[in-house]
């Protein structure tokens, strides 16, 4: 007797199909490839072909230069082989996807990455019941419960209106996470010009070209010290403490990611000012997720796995931890 999804094969370097004869977020090149989002530790260069959403493959030609790619829109359906492919929104970032496998009258759920909070830049998660998901674990320990979004930017907000001598400098994720805060702000009422670091612009530009409003974003390199008083300036995570930042005035260092509830996290990024915001499911988004699609198994990868798989098997659901390799504790 066939054993449940024994047609899908986990590696240490990704999940193969074989009778699709492709992989899944592998993280060494390969000759086919479903990717399910555009970050490096899930989309990387060299595939012979791609498949992915129009915005995934946007992201991935402007990272790694032109790819042959075949977009495939939310909703959509490809043959492969013997197996149906769909994606599906999974609201990580923009252009994000579930990858939803059917073959043999089983649907396993390929989630990527995903999260449950609402999101101005990008598709919102949609649950699809299955016979086995596959979910990520970055936040997967109770300690990991995420506030609201708004209360959070309003620490900033807040930091901005009593220090109008200083600069905000926020640290964030290139693709996904610095467009969400810029687009949060807007949506709180911060009208104000944002500055940003070169290393941002080409992610902000394709944002705005796919419809994300960030409303007016200038560059921070080459300003005046004086104009960046009372301003909001974005950058990447590894910028905030180099010679880059001596430069700003006497700015208060704040840093946007689900690890700056672990102030051990802050403390080593000399982070002034934590905002706890993840573009990843928390521990309650997690498991409320695997209540929800009802799977007859789980498979966790990329985190905690071990207090996720013995949660789902606290709850009678079957679990297994997929350990694989590549896949980083990102700058959320």
């Amino acid at each position: 007797m066939a054993k449940l999804g024994d047609w899908i094969e986990p590696h240490p370097t990704g999940i193969y199909i074989p009778a699709a004869d492709a992989w899944v977020d592998p993280s060494q090149p390969v000759p086919r490839a479903l990717i399910t989002h555009g970050h490096a530790d899930h989309a990387r260069g060299g595939h012979g072909q791609v498949w992915a959403t129009p915005e995934t493959l946007a992201i991935m030609e402007c990272r790694y230069g032109p790819q042959n790619g075949t977009p495939i829109a939310y909703g959509e359906t490809l043959r492969m082989g013997h197996v149906d492919i769909g994606f599906v929104p999974a609201g990580h970032v923009l252009g994000s996807a579930q990858i939803v496998l059917e073959h043999r009258g089983e649907r396993i759920v390929v989630s990527g990455d995903y999260k449950r909070r609402e999101d101005p830049t990008c598709a919102a998660f949609q649950p699809v019941p299955c016979d086995i998901f596959v979910t990520e674990a970055t936040f997967g320990l109770p300690v990991f419960r995420h506030p609201e979004t708004h209360d959070e930017l309003d620490k900033l907000l807040t930091a901005l209106r009593a220090n109008p001598g200083r600069c905000v400098l926020v640290g964030a994720y290139a693709l996904g996470k610095a467009q969400r805060v810029i687009s949060e702000l807007r949506v709180m009422g911060f009208d104000d010009p944002i500055y940003i670091h070169g290393a941002l612009q080409r992610l902000c530009d394709l944002y705005v070209e796919k419809g994300v409003d960030l409303g007016e974003l200038r560059p921070a390199t080459g300003v005046a010290k004086g104009e960046l008083e009372g301003r909001i300036i974005l950058c990447p995570p590894g910028a905030l403490n180099d010679r880059w930042s001596r430069r700003l005035p006497d700015p208060i260092t704040a840093m946007a990611s689900g690890w700056m509830r672990v102030r051990q996290r802050a403390r080593q990024r000399n982070v002034e000012l934590p905002l706890i915001l993840s573009d990843h499911a928390d521990w309650d988004e997690l498991t409320t997720t695997i209540r929800e699609l009802a799977p007859r198994e789980v498979w966790v990868t990329h985190g905690r796995e071990d207090a996720l798989v013995h949660w789902c098997r606290l709850h009678q659901i079957k679990a297994r931890a997929l350990e694989l390799v590549g896949f980083e504790d990102e700058d959320d």
